[in-house]
Parts: C-alpha cells; structure tokens; sequence
C-alpha cells in the first residue's frame, strides 16, 4: 500500500513547450494538496505523470509503503485513482451498468457502499447520456469508493457539483485521508477540507 509519494525534481514538457522543471512535492499518508495555478501551467499533466501517463524531461515519481520504496508501476497498477476532466463513462449505458463495469475493472466489488454514499440509487436505470453534468461526476466519483485505492488524483473534481453536493463529497474525502488515503487535486476552487496548497507554474 502507497504510504507516500516523492515528486522529485520533476520536468515537464507539452510538445516543444516547457511547463515546468525543478518541481519538489512530498504527500503522505492522510493528507490533501491542492494544487493550484493558471490553465496551462501543467497542473493536469503533473496528475498524469503521476499516474505513469505522461514521461518527465527530468526528475522522478517514486512511491513508497511501509517496508520500502515500492516499484512504480506496481504501485501504480493497484494503489491510485486518476479522476480526469473527461469521465470516460459510456452514455449508451445505465448508470448502473457503468458503475458494475469500472467496479469490476478496478477490482472492486461494494457497489452498494458506492451508490448509498453518494445518492445514486435515483439515477442507477438512467442512461448515461440522460444525466445532467453533476450527476455524471457523481457516477464517476463513485469508482474511487467502489475501487479503494490509497491515493486519488483529481482534476476539477468538484466542478459540476452544487455546493451541497461539494460539501458532501467534501465528507467523504475527508474519510478517505482520515483512514489513511492521500488526495492530490487540481483546483480553481478550493477544496472542501484541509489541504496544503502547492503552486504549480513556469519554471
């Protein structure tokens, strides 16, 4: 299990386009960064090479749990969640069906706790294209509670949501970090808890 992760001298790169370079950041178990900057100064494709889908120019990612550094690929496979602006999710599909498919991809299984927590129940015989906007990240946040994984990355997470809905999802991130998880989001807006706030920018 992911207890920390070390983002070391990282560099990025979009194209011939430098983002950033030099770039230092510690998370560990139980915490929140929100990272924070102008669009395009590389806060979406830092989330991504954290995730292993972007390279760096330079620098490192490097995971860690309690016995050692963890080999980054293995870390990636089965201990995070990268939520992105496009929620991947299949509008031909019920919400339920959705839901059952990326469950069962992630190697979950308590969909229940996933729809209860988040209210869906309502929406489970909707098709997808029939959902409004907020209700579609609700369907895809769902996966980070039917999946647990230790460490969320979100991009705009709370962006479609109403404020009840932002405070609420607010609550369930803060059990995430209470029992041991970590979150690192791209934000505009702050978040709803306790987060140490990292710029991101030209270097």
């Amino acid at each position: 299990m992911i207890t920390t992760v070390s983002i070391e001298t990282l560099a990025l790169a979009r194209g011939e386009r430098r983002l950033f370079a030099g770039f230092d950041l510690k998370l560990r178990a139980g915490e929140a960064v929100a990272l924070t900057g102008a669009n395009g100064t590389g806060k979406t494709s830092l989330l991504r090479a954290v995730a292993g889908l972007l390279r760096p120019t330079a620098g490192a990612v490097r995971f860690f749990g309690i016995e050692g550094e963890l080999e980054a690929e293995v870390a990636r496979v089965a201990g995070l969640h990268l939520l992105g602006h496009h929620d991947g999710l299949k509008t031909a599909r019920t919400a339920a069906e959705e839901l059952a498919f990326w469950s069962a991809w992630l190697g979950g299984g308590d969909t229940a706790s996933a729809v209860s927590r988040l209210d869906l129940a309502p929406l489970l015989d909707l098709e997808v294209r029939k959902l409004s906007a907020g209700q579609r990240r609700r369907l895809s946040l769902a996966r980070l509670l039917a999946a647990p994984r230790p460490l969320w990355l979100l991009d705009e997470p709370l962006a479609p949501l109403d404020a009840h809905r932002r405070t609420h999802f607010g609550a369930l991130m803060q059990t995430h970090l209470d029992g041991g998880g970590m979150i690192l989001a791209a934000v505009h807006d702050p978040l709803p808890i306790p987060a140490r706030v990292v710029a991101v920018g030209t270097a």
